[in-house]
């Protein structure tokens, strides 16, 4: 008898390195850009060791506040400020996005999203950066946050731009999202 073939949904993963990255994914701006800041961090697993292999997307209106709704995202001009990116972690869990700072529509809180694939998920997870000093105390979803876990959502200022790290189990695990189209 003939074993079948295994598929990806059998074997070790992930596989997000051989077709997911693109070229200048992480630039929604180039370097460089006037208003251009720098969103990085780092990937851990429940122990504190980075996770070399997950991949980050986020998604964010324009320093306008506008979500753009480019069909073409994948493809970088480096004029057109897509909205959207795809960084993979290097070998120390870091990764990095060049963009710029999110405006918001009034009476609201400017953020990044972002979503996590990374090894041992059976789905992705979702979360929010946000940048400090955006009118924070009235955002209702990190108000709904207990005020002892409400730093896994708030960026920190260094010397490189903004640092997010994200923490996937144990303590400071960074607060996940459930939305409800995937309850």
């Amino acid at each position: 008898m003939t074993r079948p073939a295994a598929t990806p949904g059998q074997t070790i993963g992930p596989f997000f390195g051989y077709a997911l990255p693109f070229d200048r994914g992480d630039e929604l701006v180039p370097p460089g850009t006037p208003g251009a800041i720098r969103l990085h961090g780092a990937v851990t697993d429940g122990g504190g060791q980075p996770v070399p292999d997950a991949l980050l997307e986020i998604w964010q209106a324009g320093a306008d506040g506008t979500v753009p709704t480019i069909p073409t995202a994948l493809r970088r001009d480096r004029l057109t400020f897509t909205g959207w990116g795809r960084a993979p972690t290097d070998t120390e869990g870091r990764y990095s996005f060049t963009t710029v700072k999110p405006g918001a529509p009034q009476h609201s809180t400017p953020f990044v999203a972002v979503t996590v694939f990374a090894r041992g998920l059976l789905n992705r997870l979702f979360t929010r950066a946000y940048l400090p000093g955006d009118q924070l105390h009235a955002d209702r979803l990190l108000s709904s946050v207990p005020a002892d876990r409400r730093h896994t959502l708030i960026a920190v200022p260094d010397e490189h731009g903004f640092r997010f790290d994200i923490r996937l189990q144990g303590a400071d695990e960074t607060i996940f999202l459930r939305y409800r189209w995937r309850a």
